[in-house]
Protein backbone atom coordinates (compact mmCIF):
# COMPACT_ATOMS: atom_id res chain seq x y z
CA UNK A 1 0.00 0.00 0.00
CA UNK A 2 2.99 2.30 1.00
CA UNK A 3 4.64 1.38 -2.47
CA UNK A 4 1.41 2.68 -4.72
CA UNK A 5 0.72 5.55 -2.49
CA UNK A 6 4.50 7.04 -2.66
CA UNK A 7 3.85 6.36 -6.56
CA UNK A 8 0.84 8.41 -6.61
CA UNK A 9 2.21 10.90 -5.12
CA UNK A 10 5.50 11.23 -7.01
CA UNK A 11 2.64 12.42 -10.05
CA UNK A 12 0.74 15.06 -8.29
CA UNK A 13 3.42 17.04 -9.78
CA UNK A 14 4.18 15.98 -12.98
CA UNK A 15 6.63 18.56 -14.41
CA UNK A 16 8.73 18.87 -10.85
CA UNK A 17 8.97 15.15 -10.88
CA UNK A 18 9.98 15.23 -14.34
CA UNK A 19 12.54 17.76 -14.15
CA UNK A 20 14.47 15.92 -11.00
CA UNK A 21 14.12 12.47 -13.05
CA UNK A 22 15.33 14.05 -16.08
CA UNK A 23 18.33 15.60 -14.16
CA UNK A 24 18.81 12.23 -12.52
CA UNK A 25 18.53 10.51 -15.89
CA UNK A 26 21.49 12.98 -17.39
CA UNK A 27 23.89 12.49 -14.57
CA UNK A 28 23.54 9.04 -14.39
CA UNK A 29 23.58 8.08 -18.59
CA UNK A 30 26.65 10.67 -18.40
CA UNK A 31 28.24 8.50 -15.52
CA UNK A 32 27.70 5.33 -17.35
CA UNK A 33 29.02 6.68 -20.64
CA UNK A 34 32.33 8.42 -18.97
CA UNK A 35 33.05 4.71 -16.96
CA UNK A 36 32.29 2.37 -19.90
CA UNK A 37 34.39 5.25 -22.08
CA UNK A 38 37.67 5.19 -20.12
CA UNK A 39 37.33 1.85 -19.36
CA UNK A 40 37.39 0.88 -23.19
CA UNK A 41 40.67 3.30 -23.46
CA UNK A 42 42.20 1.63 -20.55
CA UNK A 43 41.90 -1.59 -21.85
CA UNK A 44 42.86 -0.94 -25.17
CA UNK A 45 45.73 0.39 -23.65
CA UNK A 46 47.04 -2.76 -21.75
CA UNK A 47 46.07 -5.10 -24.46
CA UNK A 48 48.42 -3.17 -27.13
CA UNK A 49 51.33 -2.51 -24.01
CA UNK A 50 51.00 -6.71 -24.08
CA UNK A 51 50.36 -7.76 -27.55
CA UNK A 52 53.13 -5.08 -29.02
CA UNK A 53 55.29 -3.98 -26.40
CA UNK A 54 55.83 -6.58 -23.90
CA UNK A 55 54.06 -9.91 -23.61
CA UNK A 56 52.12 -11.88 -20.45
CA UNK A 57 55.80 -13.04 -18.98
CA UNK A 58 59.35 -12.46 -19.71
CA UNK A 59 62.05 -14.14 -18.14
CA UNK A 60 65.73 -12.80 -17.23
CA UNK A 61 68.72 -13.16 -15.87
CA UNK A 62 68.66 -12.08 -12.20
CA UNK A 63 69.99 -8.30 -12.22
CA UNK A 64 69.48 -7.65 -15.53
CA UNK A 65 66.42 -5.49 -15.52
CA UNK A 66 68.66 -3.47 -12.83
CA UNK A 67 71.63 -3.10 -14.89
CA UNK A 68 71.14 -3.79 -18.41
CA UNK A 69 74.40 -5.62 -18.81
CA UNK A 70 75.55 -7.54 -22.02
CA UNK A 71 76.98 -9.77 -19.64
CA UNK A 72 73.65 -10.87 -17.98
CA UNK A 73 72.57 -13.34 -20.59
CA UNK A 74 70.80 -16.66 -20.36
CA UNK A 75 72.46 -19.74 -21.51
CA UNK A 76 70.69 -22.79 -24.02
CA UNK A 77 67.46 -20.56 -24.33
CA UNK A 78 66.32 -22.36 -27.23
CA UNK A 79 65.71 -25.37 -25.35
CA UNK A 80 64.25 -23.44 -22.82
CA UNK A 81 62.03 -22.01 -25.07
CA UNK A 82 60.85 -25.14 -26.39
CA UNK A 83 59.95 -26.23 -22.71
CA UNK A 84 58.06 -23.81 -22.29
CA UNK A 85 56.40 -24.28 -25.54
CA UNK A 86 54.77 -26.99 -23.89
CA UNK A 87 53.00 -25.42 -21.31
CA UNK A 88 49.66 -25.42 -21.43
CA UNK A 89 47.87 -22.37 -22.18
CA UNK A 90 51.08 -20.98 -23.77
CA UNK A 91 50.23 -19.52 -26.67
CA UNK A 92 53.87 -18.76 -28.19
CA UNK A 93 57.95 -17.94 -26.74
CA UNK A 94 60.89 -15.91 -28.12
CA UNK A 95 63.67 -15.23 -27.47
CA UNK A 96 65.35 -12.17 -27.63
CA UNK A 97 69.11 -10.35 -27.56
CA UNK A 98 68.37 -6.92 -26.25
CA UNK A 99 70.77 -3.85 -25.86
CA UNK A 100 70.84 0.01 -25.18
CA UNK A 101 73.01 1.27 -28.40
CA UNK A 102 73.26 4.39 -31.02
CA UNK A 103 71.55 4.16 -34.57
CA UNK A 104 72.84 6.60 -37.48
CA UNK A 105 72.39 7.79 -40.20
CA UNK A 106 73.85 9.51 -43.32
CA UNK A 107 72.14 12.83 -41.20
CA UNK A 108 71.67 11.90 -37.43
CA UNK A 109 72.01 9.17 -34.91
CA UNK A 110 69.61 7.90 -32.36
CA UNK A 111 69.77 6.33 -28.96
CA UNK A 112 67.43 3.33 -29.16
CA UNK A 113 66.61 -0.31 -27.81
CA UNK A 114 67.63 -3.06 -30.45
CA UNK A 115 65.75 -5.89 -29.79
CA UNK A 116 68.04 -9.37 -31.90
CA UNK A 117 64.74 -11.72 -32.51
CA UNK A 118 63.75 -14.68 -34.58
CA UNK A 119 60.85 -12.99 -36.76
CA UNK A 120 58.88 -16.37 -37.35
CA UNK A 121 58.71 -17.23 -32.69
CA UNK A 122 58.10 -13.59 -32.61
CA UNK A 123 55.25 -13.43 -34.68
CA UNK A 124 53.93 -15.86 -31.83
CA UNK A 125 54.46 -13.73 -29.05
CA UNK A 126 53.95 -9.85 -30.52
CA UNK A 127 51.88 -8.18 -33.30
CA UNK A 128 54.45 -6.60 -34.89
CA UNK A 129 54.07 -8.14 -38.04
CA UNK A 130 50.90 -6.68 -38.05
CA UNK A 131 52.06 -2.89 -37.96
CA UNK A 132 54.00 -2.87 -40.49
CA UNK A 133 53.02 0.19 -42.91
CA UNK A 134 56.02 0.45 -45.48
CA UNK A 135 58.02 -2.74 -46.77
CA UNK A 136 57.78 -6.09 -44.98
CA UNK A 137 58.61 -7.68 -41.97
CA UNK A 138 62.40 -8.76 -42.55
CA UNK A 139 61.44 -10.06 -46.38
CA UNK A 140 62.70 -7.84 -49.33
CA UNK A 141 66.24 -7.53 -48.11
CA UNK A 142 68.61 -10.14 -48.95
CA UNK A 143 71.34 -8.99 -45.75
CA UNK A 144 71.23 -7.67 -42.44
CA UNK A 145 67.73 -6.56 -42.76
CA UNK A 146 66.15 -4.23 -40.01
CA UNK A 147 62.64 -3.55 -39.18
CA UNK A 148 62.37 -0.02 -37.45
CA UNK A 149 59.49 2.38 -36.02
CA UNK A 150 57.96 4.81 -38.51
CA UNK A 151 58.56 7.86 -36.07
CA UNK A 152 62.36 6.85 -35.96
CA UNK A 153 62.85 6.95 -39.81
CA UNK A 154 61.38 9.81 -39.44
CA UNK A 155 63.90 11.66 -36.80
CA UNK A 156 66.24 9.70 -38.98
CA UNK A 157 65.13 11.21 -42.27
CA UNK A 158 65.33 7.83 -43.47
CA UNK A 159 63.03 5.25 -46.22
CA UNK A 160 62.49 2.14 -46.98
CA UNK A 161 65.80 0.30 -47.88
CA UNK A 162 68.00 2.79 -46.12
CA UNK A 163 71.20 1.88 -44.98
CA UNK A 164 71.46 2.61 -40.98
CA UNK A 165 74.12 1.61 -38.91
CA UNK A 166 73.98 -0.02 -35.28
CA UNK A 167 77.18 1.44 -33.23
CA UNK A 168 77.14 -1.11 -30.49
CA UNK A 169 80.34 -2.34 -27.74
CA UNK A 170 80.85 -6.35 -27.86
CA UNK A 171 81.47 -8.78 -25.77
CA UNK A 172 85.56 -7.99 -25.31
CA UNK A 173 84.03 -4.90 -24.46
CA UNK A 174 85.38 -3.52 -28.01
CA UNK A 175 83.28 -0.87 -30.09
CA UNK A 176 82.08 -2.26 -32.95
CA UNK A 177 79.59 -1.46 -35.88
CA UNK A 178 77.22 -3.36 -38.63
CA UNK A 179 75.27 -1.45 -41.75
CA UNK A 180 71.81 -2.68 -42.19
CA UNK A 181 69.39 -2.18 -44.47
CA UNK A 182 65.34 -0.89 -43.57
CA UNK A 183 62.83 -3.90 -44.63
CA UNK A 184 59.82 -2.69 -43.31
CA UNK A 185 58.49 0.71 -40.95
CA UNK A 186 56.07 0.07 -38.36
CA UNK A 187 53.39 2.20 -36.34
CA UNK A 188 52.00 1.14 -33.24
CA UNK A 189 49.33 4.08 -31.35
CA UNK A 190 52.47 4.89 -29.45
CA UNK A 191 54.91 6.93 -30.56
CA UNK A 192 57.38 6.82 -28.15
CA UNK A 193 58.04 3.33 -28.45
CA UNK A 194 58.23 3.45 -32.20
CA UNK A 195 60.97 6.16 -31.65
CA UNK A 196 62.54 4.01 -29.56
CA UNK A 197 62.54 0.58 -30.78
CA UNK A 198 64.68 -1.40 -33.64
CA UNK A 199 64.33 -4.93 -34.57
CA UNK A 200 66.93 -7.34 -36.01
CA UNK A 201 67.92 -10.65 -36.72
CA UNK A 202 68.68 -12.62 -33.74
CA UNK A 203 71.99 -14.20 -35.59
CA UNK A 204 72.97 -10.85 -37.42
CA UNK A 205 73.09 -8.81 -33.75
CA UNK A 206 74.79 -12.17 -31.93
CA UNK A 207 77.27 -12.15 -34.28
CA UNK A 208 77.85 -8.32 -33.86
CA UNK A 209 78.44 -9.08 -30.37
CA UNK A 210 80.65 -12.26 -30.02
CA UNK A 211 77.59 -13.92 -28.08
CA UNK A 212 77.87 -17.38 -27.25
CA UNK A 213 75.35 -19.93 -29.34
CA UNK A 214 71.43 -19.60 -27.42
CA UNK A 215 72.57 -16.49 -25.31
CA UNK A 216 69.88 -14.58 -24.60
CA UNK A 217 68.73 -11.77 -22.49
CA UNK A 218 65.33 -12.26 -22.65
CA UNK A 219 62.29 -14.71 -22.93
CA UNK A 220 58.79 -13.44 -24.02
CA UNK A 221 55.75 -15.55 -23.20
CA UNK A 222 52.22 -14.92 -24.69
CA UNK A 223 49.57 -16.93 -22.84
CA UNK A 224 46.45 -17.43 -24.79
CA UNK A 225 43.90 -16.51 -21.90
CA UNK A 226 44.33 -13.71 -19.42
CA UNK A 227 43.31 -15.57 -16.82
CA UNK A 228 46.06 -18.29 -16.93
CA UNK A 229 48.91 -15.99 -16.97
CA UNK A 230 49.55 -16.48 -12.93
CA UNK A 231 49.25 -20.45 -12.98
CA UNK A 232 51.30 -20.30 -16.64
CA UNK A 233 54.44 -18.09 -14.57
CA UNK A 234 54.40 -20.67 -11.45
CA UNK A 235 55.07 -23.77 -14.31
CA UNK A 236 57.59 -21.33 -15.93
CA UNK A 237 58.72 -20.81 -12.43
CA UNK A 238 59.62 -24.29 -11.84
CA UNK A 239 61.25 -24.86 -15.31
CA UNK A 240 63.50 -21.89 -14.91
CA UNK A 241 64.27 -21.70 -11.20
CA UNK A 242 67.36 -20.02 -11.35
CA UNK A 243 65.88 -17.28 -13.34
CA UNK A 244 63.83 -14.11 -12.69
CA UNK A 245 60.00 -14.90 -14.30
CA UNK A 246 57.81 -11.34 -14.36
CA UNK A 247 54.42 -10.82 -15.25
CA UNK A 248 53.34 -8.18 -17.43
CA UNK A 249 52.41 -6.56 -14.23
CA UNK A 250 55.33 -6.74 -13.02
CA UNK A 251 57.15 -5.62 -15.48
CA UNK A 252 55.48 -2.90 -16.20
CA UNK A 253 54.14 -0.97 -12.47
CA UNK A 254 51.96 1.55 -14.39
CA UNK A 255 49.86 -0.91 -16.13
CA UNK A 256 48.97 -2.89 -13.53
CA UNK A 257 48.23 0.53 -11.69
CA UNK A 258 45.76 1.76 -14.33
CA UNK A 259 43.54 -1.85 -13.56
CA UNK A 260 43.69 -1.56 -9.99
CA UNK A 261 43.09 2.19 -9.80
CA UNK A 262 40.70 2.90 -12.77
CA UNK A 263 37.90 1.31 -11.27
CA UNK A 264 38.16 3.19 -8.42
CA UNK A 265 38.48 6.60 -10.08
CA UNK A 266 35.34 5.86 -11.90
CA UNK A 267 33.79 4.95 -8.86
CA UNK A 268 34.67 8.47 -7.76
CA UNK A 269 32.91 9.93 -10.54
CA UNK A 270 29.73 8.31 -10.33
CA UNK A 271 30.12 9.20 -6.40
CA UNK A 272 30.65 12.89 -7.17
CA UNK A 273 27.56 12.42 -9.52
CA UNK A 274 25.48 11.45 -7.32
CA UNK A 275 26.47 13.74 -4.80
CA UNK A 276 25.45 16.42 -7.03
CA UNK A 277 21.77 15.06 -7.73
CA UNK A 278 21.78 14.22 -4.32
CA UNK A 279 21.29 18.18 -3.09
CA UNK A 280 18.47 18.33 -6.17
CA UNK A 281 16.45 15.74 -4.58
CA UNK A 282 16.36 17.02 -1.01
CA UNK A 283 15.67 20.10 -2.18
CA UNK A 284 12.95 18.59 -4.07
CA UNK A 285 11.85 16.83 -1.29
CA UNK A 286 11.43 19.15 1.07
CA UNK A 287 9.24 21.26 -1.62
CA UNK A 288 7.07 18.32 -1.42
CA UNK A 289 7.15 18.28 2.53
CA UNK A 290 6.09 21.88 2.63
CA UNK A 291 3.36 21.54 0.22
CA UNK A 292 1.89 18.65 2.31
CA UNK A 293 1.89 19.45 5.92
CA UNK A 294 -1.83 19.80 6.70
CA UNK A 295 -2.32 16.65 4.46
CA UNK A 296 1.16 14.84 6.75
CA UNK A 297 -0.73 16.43 9.78
CA UNK A 298 -3.92 14.30 8.66
CA UNK A 299 -2.10 11.43 8.70
CA UNK A 300 -1.09 11.21 12.12
CA UNK A 301 -3.57 12.61 13.48
CA UNK A 302 -6.31 9.77 11.78
CA UNK A 303 -3.74 7.28 13.78
CA UNK A 304 -1.08 6.31 11.02
CA UNK A 305 2.50 6.13 12.82
CA UNK A 306 5.48 7.86 12.40
CA UNK A 307 7.32 5.25 11.00
CA UNK A 308 5.28 4.57 8.53
CA UNK A 309 4.89 8.35 7.27
CA UNK A 310 8.90 7.96 7.26
CA UNK A 311 8.73 4.92 5.60
CA UNK A 312 6.41 6.43 2.64
CA UNK A 313 8.99 9.79 2.13
CA UNK A 314 11.86 7.42 1.99
CA UNK A 315 9.95 5.17 -0.58
CA UNK A 316 8.85 7.39 -2.70
CA UNK A 317 12.39 9.45 -2.79
CA UNK A 318 13.61 6.06 -3.99
CA UNK A 319 10.79 5.80 -6.48
CA UNK A 320 12.20 9.04 -7.91
CA UNK A 321 15.53 8.28 -8.02
CA UNK A 322 15.10 5.11 -9.65
CA UNK A 323 13.15 5.96 -11.94
CA UNK A 324 16.26 8.84 -13.38
CA UNK A 325 18.36 6.39 -12.55
CA UNK A 326 17.25 3.44 -14.07
CA UNK A 327 16.89 5.89 -17.46
CA UNK A 328 19.92 7.07 -17.29
CA UNK A 329 21.25 3.55 -17.16
CA UNK A 330 19.16 2.35 -19.98
CA UNK A 331 20.10 5.29 -22.14
CA UNK A 332 23.72 5.22 -20.99
CA UNK A 333 23.78 1.45 -21.39
CA UNK A 334 22.85 1.84 -25.13
CA UNK A 335 24.92 4.47 -25.79
CA UNK A 336 28.20 2.73 -24.86
CA UNK A 337 26.96 -0.69 -26.21
CA UNK A 338 26.50 0.71 -29.88
CA UNK A 339 30.33 2.77 -29.12
CA UNK A 340 31.70 -0.86 -28.04
CA UNK A 341 31.29 -1.57 -31.55
CA UNK A 342 31.97 1.68 -33.35
CA UNK A 343 35.17 3.24 -32.57
CA UNK A 344 35.00 7.18 -30.92
CA UNK A 345 37.18 9.04 -33.27
CA UNK A 346 39.72 11.37 -31.40
CA UNK A 347 42.30 11.95 -33.82
CA UNK A 348 42.30 15.51 -33.39
CA UNK A 349 44.12 14.74 -30.45
CA UNK A 350 46.32 11.88 -32.28
CA UNK A 351 49.68 13.62 -31.25
CA UNK A 352 48.83 14.01 -27.35
CA UNK A 353 47.69 10.41 -27.27
CA UNK A 354 50.31 9.04 -29.28
CA UNK A 355 52.95 10.48 -26.93
CA UNK A 356 51.02 8.46 -23.94
CA UNK A 357 50.38 5.04 -25.82
CA UNK A 358 46.82 5.47 -26.55
CA UNK A 359 44.96 4.55 -29.08
CA UNK A 360 42.97 7.16 -31.43
CA UNK A 361 39.94 4.94 -31.86
CA UNK A 362 38.28 4.32 -28.72
CA UNK A 363 36.19 1.75 -28.42
CA UNK A 364 33.79 1.50 -24.56
CA UNK A 365 33.85 -1.23 -22.16
CA UNK A 366 30.79 -1.82 -20.23
CA UNK A 367 30.67 -4.32 -17.51
CA UNK A 368 27.77 -5.60 -16.08
CA UNK A 369 29.40 -5.17 -12.65
CA UNK A 370 29.34 -1.91 -13.04
CA UNK A 371 25.26 -1.37 -13.86
CA UNK A 372 25.29 -2.99 -10.81
CA UNK A 373 26.66 -1.27 -8.50
CA UNK A 374 25.44 2.39 -9.73
CA UNK A 375 21.92 0.68 -9.35
CA UNK A 376 22.82 0.11 -5.62
CA UNK A 377 24.31 3.64 -5.68
CA UNK A 378 21.09 5.62 -6.71
CA UNK A 379 19.27 3.33 -4.15
CA UNK A 380 21.36 4.69 -1.63
CA UNK A 381 21.30 8.03 -2.68
CA UNK A 382 17.74 8.22 -2.75
CA UNK A 383 17.70 6.68 0.72
CA UNK A 384 20.10 9.35 1.95
CA UNK A 385 18.11 12.16 0.20
CA UNK A 386 14.99 11.17 1.87
CA UNK A 387 16.30 11.10 5.34
CA UNK A 388 16.44 14.70 6.13
CA UNK A 389 13.13 15.56 3.99
CA UNK A 390 11.09 12.50 6.42
CA UNK A 391 13.22 13.69 9.77
CA UNK A 392 10.91 17.02 9.18
CA UNK A 393 7.80 15.49 8.06
CA UNK A 394 8.02 14.12 11.42
CA UNK A 395 8.30 17.06 13.45
CA UNK A 396 5.02 18.73 13.07
CA UNK A 397 2.89 18.79 15.23
CA UNK A 398 -0.57 17.24 13.96
CA UNK A 399 -2.45 19.55 15.51
CA UNK A 400 -0.77 22.64 14.39
CA UNK A 401 -0.05 21.17 11.07
CA UNK A 402 -3.54 20.61 10.63
CA UNK A 403 -4.35 24.83 11.21
CA UNK A 404 -1.91 25.46 8.53
CA UNK A 405 -2.60 26.69 5.04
Amino acid sequence: MIFSISWRNIWRNKVRSLVIITAVALGICAGVFSTAFMKGMMDQRIRQAISTEISHIQIHRQGYRQESSLQLYMNESPAVVEQIKKINHVKGASQRIIIQSMVSSAETSSGVKIAGIYPENEQNVTNLSTKIVEGKYFEGVPRNPVVIGKKLAEKLNVKLHSKIVITLQDMDKNITAGAFRIAGLFETPNSTYDKMSVFVRYNDLSRLLNLPEGASHEIAILVDDNEMVSSVQDEVKALVADYEVLNWKEISPEMGYITEVMDMYMYIFIIIILLALLFGIINTMLMVILERVKEIGMLLAVGMNKLRVFTMIVVETVQLSLVGGVAGMVVGSLISKYFETHAINLSRWAKGYSQLGYDTMVYCNLESEMIINITILVILTGIIAAIYPAYKALKYDPAEALRME
